[in-house]
């Protein structure tokens, strides 16, 4: 039986997913505060819908950096993904170029760069700036001469959160199974992972607990495709961004799996889209399960979202087809909001459609 939503694709995946691997994909940092608030937050905005709008034909596509896209919603980067299907990232971007929308590649991959831009999806990559800065500058180079259109650069990972489901299970990557793209890096990294619990031990030597702007100034400035950082909470975190030549940021908490106790991030995406100003996209994951999310994250000033473990549960419950359908149940949710808020396109998605129950926009 096909998943109605994504709320039952989750449920397929727990039930065929083994335990140590749903809960590794679905965990969050400590008490999960954040995790929790990040899908609970949509249900606390209203739509106020306008009618007598001619609707007869609705667009929900755009463009980024670009790229056409037939919807506003990407594939985040999203670790290990022959965890929960033999196919792996490969069928994820199969399904992405099916449906005409933008994969965001995972550093922590299973499979290599070049064979996911051979997919023909169009592809960008997620980076985590090393501390050692001829290992970027080599896996830059790699990914963008495999044909990544963008570097997606993860900031708020000076050090890992702790996730203690991962802790509690021992979480570990069975044998033959690793970051495929970092190993050239990191010889030893796949003997790590089997070796201890969660992720610190085994890919701590990938983060750059001293990360600074000059680097990300310096990586700007040198990169032949647009970078755009990702895990912005703060207005003046993302004017800086823009500042440093980034073509836009990704308004983040990692899925809820760093700092626990951050706002969700679509109650801090106002204040980032203001103070972006139009100069570079505005891009918003975390929490997104349906259709009028899409909408209100739109509403609310974003360019598009990304989502994340929605999609690992299509791939457990069905390999690309389980993608494809993930993201065909967005769409088809979506075009179903646009008409019934009065909205024939994405630029009729405006704030006038939100009402905030008694909380600050940002």
């Amino acid at each position: 039986m096909q998943p109605q939503n994504l709320i039952d694709a989750e449920d397929l995946a727990r039930e065929r997913l083994p335990r140590v691997i749903y809960d590794y994909y679905r965990s969050g940092a400590w008490d999960e505060q954040s995790l929790r608030r990040n899908r609970e937050a949509y249900s606390e905005i209203d739509l106020l819908p306008r009618v007598l709008v001619d609707v007869s034909r609705r667009d929900a596509s755009t463009t980024l950096l670009g790229t056409r896209i037939t919807l506003p919603v990407l594939a985040a980067p999203t670790a290990f993904h022959r965890l929960a299907h033999p196919d792996g990232e490969i069928a994820t971007a199969r399904a992405l170029a099916s449906v005409g929308s933008i994969m965001v590649l995972s550093s922590l991959s299973t499979m290599t760069v070049e064979e996911v831009t051979a997919t023909g999806a169009a592809v960008w990559f997620q980076l985590y700036m090393n501390k050692d800065p001829g290992r970027t500058t080599a896996l830059v180079d790699r990914v963008v001469a495999a044909g990544c259109r963008a570097i997606v650069v993860t900031a708020d990972t000076p050090v890992w959160g702790v996730r203690e489901r991962d802790v509690r299970n021992g979480f570990h990557l069975p044998p033959g199974f690793g970051a495929v793209n970092l190993a050239p890096l990191d010889p030893d990294g796949e003997k790590r992972s089997r070796q201890g619990a969660g992720m610190g031990q085994a890919f701590d030597w990938m983060l750059h607990p001293a990360l600074s702007w000059a680097e990300l100034d310096r990586l700007c400035a040198a990169s032949p495709v647009p970078v755009l950082l990702k895990g912005i909470a703060r207005g003046d975190d993302a004017e800086r961004a823009i500042a440093a030549g980034c073509a836009g940021v990704v308004v983040s908490n990692h899925g809820g799996r760093q700092l626990d106790g951050v706002p969700a991030t679509i109650d801090t995406l106002p204040a980032v889209v203001q103070a972006v100003a139009g100069r570079g996209l505005v891009l918003v994951d975390g929490g997104v399960r349906r259709g009028t999310d899409v909408l209100k994250a739109i509403a609310s000033g974003a360019d598009a979202v990304q989502i994340g473990r929605p999609q690992l549960w299509g791939l457990a419950c069905g390999g690309e087809a389980g993608v494809r359908h993930v993201f065909e149940s967005l769409r088809k949710e979506l075009d179903v909001a646009m008409a019934l808020a009065g909205c024939p396109n994405l630029a009729a998605i405006t704030p006038d459609l939100l009402r905030r129950r008694g909380r600050s926009p940002g």
